[in-house]
């Protein structure tokens, strides 16, 4: 079914975004109190980001979260679901990320080279 198809794949990017902003954050040894003062979002809707692959994010913060990480805004959109994708890059790069990462304490070297890969994608602010 081809909508099924569709949901599958923003239920998969925003799996994505979520171990993003989780890895981003643990990258810099950030709390989620300390990301949620620094981006001015709350607590809660970071929580929710980090937990839980059905929230869609507010628009307000993707700008914010791509100001901090310092990523790109649209590529942000794209990978939580807000947007569609221009190309499919950036979103097949971040599957492959959420399917290597895990949410321990500190980076393990094949999550930091993911994470490295996808950052690397997402700060293409000329696409």
């Amino acid at each position: 079914m081809p909508g099924e198809a569709f949901w599958l794949r923003g239920e998969e990017t925003r799996l994505a975004f979520a171990r993003f902003v989780n890895m981003a954050r643990r990258q810099r040894g950030w709390s989620i109190e300390k990301l949620a003062d620094d981006a001015d979002i709350e607590v809660g809707e970071l929580m929710s980001i980090e937990q839980d692959a059905h929230h869609e994010p507010e628009l307000r913060t993707i700008w914010r979260l791509s100001e901090v990480f310092d990523v790109s805004q649209a590529r942000l959109m794209e990978l939580a679901g807000l947007a569609s994708p221009k190309d499919t890059q950036a979103i097949e790069e971040a599957v492959r990320y959420a399917a290597r990462s895990t949410a321990i304490t500190a980076l393990t070297i094949e999550e930091q080279a993911a994470f490295d890969g996808l950052v690397s994608v997402l700060r293409d602010k000329a696409k």
